[in-house]
């Protein structure tokens, strides 16, 4: 029970990676305010170094982790390119990854739940990834 939720949180970790790189790399060319883009390049490098450490993990268990759900990451990029062609302003930036993060917070916290038997280093990850997503949050609802 142990390997098996350790290696679905990673995988839901590594999904969640995933889709919030792809989102800022979506909306951070839109973004006028050179602090507001800095904080999503500093996030954005962030995810990438806990990227590093699920993928060392999840190669230690032998599993290729899990690519984010098509059908979400499909509809998040239509969301996003319809609202910044009606409206390419940095609030518009700002409520797009605003939702991505609460969305994201959300998931994990139920993964995290669901999965209470993984082991403490990839909780220990997961909840470091919860807490990024929650300063991401916080650190740009200035531009809203």
């Amino acid at each position: 029970m142990i390997e098996q939720d350790t290696i679905r949180l990673m995988r839901e970790c590594d999904a969640g990676i995933k889709m919030g790189v792809s989102s800022i790399d979506d909306v951070i060319d839109y973004v006028k305010n050179e602090d507001f883009r800095a904080k999503l390049r500093d996030c954005k490098a962030e995810h990438e170094k806990l990227k590093e450490e699920i993928h060392e993990l999840l190669c230690r268990y032998h599993d290729d982790g899990k690519e984010p759900n098509p059908m979400a990451k499909g509809m998040s990029w239509m969301k996003t390119n319809v609202k910044l062609t009606m409206d390419d302003s940095d609030a518009t930036v700002a409520d797009l990854m605003t939702d991505g993060c609460n969305m994201d917070v959300k998931s994990l916290n139920k993964y995290l739940n669901e999965y209470e038997a993984a082991e403490e280093k990839v909780k220990d990850i997961t909840k470091r990834l919860i807490n990024l997503e929650e300063k991401l949050a916080i650190d740009i609802r200035q531009y809203l």
